[in-house]
């Protein structure tokens, strides 16, 4: 692979090079993607509480062991994979508030901002256990609905870019997106009652 060119297409060719089982790929990928990963990482890191022991470089590093610790690694391109990158790197906070023994109403837990595009009428704090364990009530009940947050919210896929990752129209996601932020809203606010 050449050294010049459009950066994201040169990570879209890595990635289809770690799809086809070329394991030195991974060294090409992590220069390609590493600044945009920190900024995911920081961007999840600044809500979370003072003195945290996790931080951005390390979120980083655990989130590509387990990434490219799966099996097939099915990634369209670029977008995708840090879209997908900055879920996995949700679940590593998460399984880190686990391990740190936080509890879902007190304890070590660290709280999160809600921002208005997930809670309609304001922000909110919550703990980041709570808002994953909303979203996986969420996807037993509309698996895209919580796809399409998770690209979106945390992936920073634009209408354009989720639709065309689910193959669906953009209006579709436009709907699950209102969907799911009316229905992460009332489950959120009926957690803190």
């Amino acid at each position: 692979m050449s050294g010049s060119g459009d950066p994201a297409r040169q990570v879209t060719v890595v990635l289809r090079e770690l799809r086809e089982g070329d394991a030195s790929a991974y060294e090409r990928l992590v220069p390609l993607v590493n600044d945009e990963l920190r900024a995911i990482a920081r961007r999840l890191m600044r809500d979370q509480r003072v003195g945290h022991t996790l931080q951005p470089t390390a979120l980083v590093n655990e989130a590509l062991i387990r990434l490219l610790g799966q099996s097939g690694g099915e990634y369209d391109d670029r977008r995708h994979f840090l879209a997908i990158a900055a879920g996995c790197m949700r679940r590593v906070l998460v399984d880190h508030a686990r391990t740190k023994g936080a509890e879902k109403r007190g304890g070590d837990w660290r709280r999160v901002s809600l921002h208005e595009e997930l809670a309609p009428g304001g922000e909110r704090e919550l703990a980041v256990l709570d808002l994953h364990e909303a979203l996986v009530r969420l996807a037993e009940l509309d698996e895209r609905q919580a796809q399409v947050v998770e690209l979106r919210y945390f992936g920073g896929m634009t209408v354009e870019e989720t639709a065309e990752h689910l193959g669906v129209s953009p209006s579709t996601v436009k709907l699950d997106w209102t969907a799911a932020r009316l229905w992460l809203h009332r489950e959120l606010a009926d957690d803190a009652s």
